[in-house]
């Protein structure tokens, strides 16, 4: 099994910020958790907002299709979309093979934290 990152945070909806104290102004990389990824199985495609896009924390912006379903992407913070991981458009299996790392979504530059959980709290929820 996939080790949860401990200096990251973690949303209800399976996202992940890769800081564990997000601040105004702040700018943090977005993702999926391994949570998700395998509970969608193969993942071929993935919508991601347009950089300048206002996402709010909770809100669905973007969808993940894998040969089982599609599953919308929340948005663990609020703020502005500053940039999207390309690589994705060519090979969204990235969010299988490296959920924490390559598999990143989009990076935002928070305005307000979202309710988010430490890798302790994430994982006993999702035992």
């Amino acid at each position: 099994m996939t080790a949860l990152p401990t200096d990251y945070l973690y949303s209800e909806e399976h996202e992940w910020i890769n800081t564990t104290s997000p601040s105004e102004g702040q700018t943090v990389r977005v993702g999926i958790t391994h949570v998700a990824a395998e509970a969608l199985g193969d993942i071929v495609f993935v919508e991601l907002p347009e950089v300048g896009t206002e996402v709010e924390a909770g809100e669905a912006f973007g969808e993940v299709e894998s040969t089982k379903s599609v599953s919308d992407i929340y948005a663990p913070v609020t703020g502005e979309i500053v940039a999207i991981n390309e690589e994705l458009e060519d090979n969204a299996g990235l969010l299988n093979e490296d959920p924490y790392g390559e598999g990143w979504l989009y990076e935002v530059k928070v305005t307000e934290a979202g309710e988010l959980m430490d890798s302790d709290d994430y994982a006993a929820a999702n035992e």
